[in-house]
């Protein structure tokens, strides 16, 4: 079952999208969503339901709580950098505010714009034990004011303190493979512990059973099970 929570952060309270496993006992690991271009959808709540079943408790912070956008290209653009840094340790705190949550065990996961902040909060924040990545784009840029010098998501690759498991389409464009490549290398040339899962016939998106023209159900499935294997052996749940 899915519930709402409200999050405070900056003077505002944010809504999170939590689902536990049947009979939660902690302490517990727990992964903190983040959700793609389309928000708190299906897509997002079927993620959520399907870590509970594994065993974890997930949470996926409205990103757009801060915008009245209406259109998701609107919402998308509106996002900032350090508001998602903001959000997200607001939404950590939360978590390690839970007695049932183990506070050593927190997990960040995402897909799509949810990778590349995947990414970025694992090179930017001390908290997470493990990331999870799916087909992260736009990883050359920052999200900010123009002209903004502030580290790109590539950039805080360097800095990753945790291991992780990245799944990605060799037909997607962004990332494109070349760009995969680059992101293999640097994590590798800072001794960042890493395993990259890369599918022929998959695009971006490749998960997304919202978009049949993308969709690709079994590389999905694989993708999924090795996720689920790699966070059962780094997280222990």
């Amino acid at each position: 079952m899915i519930e709402t929570v409200g999050v405070a952060v900056a003077g505002r309270s944010m809504a999170m999208r939590m689902a536990r496993p049947e009979g939660f006992a902690g302490p517990r690991p727990a992964l903190l969503v983040l959700h793609h271009k389309h928000g708190l959808d299906v897509f997002t709540d079927s993620c959520l339901t399907r870590l509970a079943e594994a065993g974890y408790a997930a949470a996926a912070p409205d990103l757009y709580h801060r915008t009245e956008a209406a259109s998701y290209d609107d919402k998308m653009a509106s996002l900032r950098d350090a508001d998602i840094l903001a959000d997200a340790a607001a939404a950590v705190a939360y978590l390690k505010a839970d007695a049932a949550v183990r506070q050593d065990g927190i997990a960040v996961f995402g897909h799509c714009m949810g990778g590349r902040m995947s990414f970025m909060l694992a090179g930017a924040l001390p908290d997470f034990a493990a990331a999870v990545v799916f087909y992260s784009g736009s990883m050359f840029k920052a999200w900010g004011k123009a002209g903004s010098d502030s580290p790109t998501p590539f950039d805080r690759l360097k800095t990753i303190a945790c291991p992780v498991a990245g799944f990605f389409g060799n037909d997607d464009k962004n990332p494109s493979p070349a760009d995969v490549d680059r992101f293999d290398a640097e994590l590798t040339a800072h001794g960042v512990r890493h395993v990259f899962h890369r599918y022929d016939g998959a695009a971006h998106a490749f998960q997304s059973f919202q978009t049949p023209a993308l969709y690709r159900p079994a590389q999905s499935d694989d993708a999924w099970a090795k996720a689920m294997a790699w966070l059962a052996a780094e997280l222990r749940p």
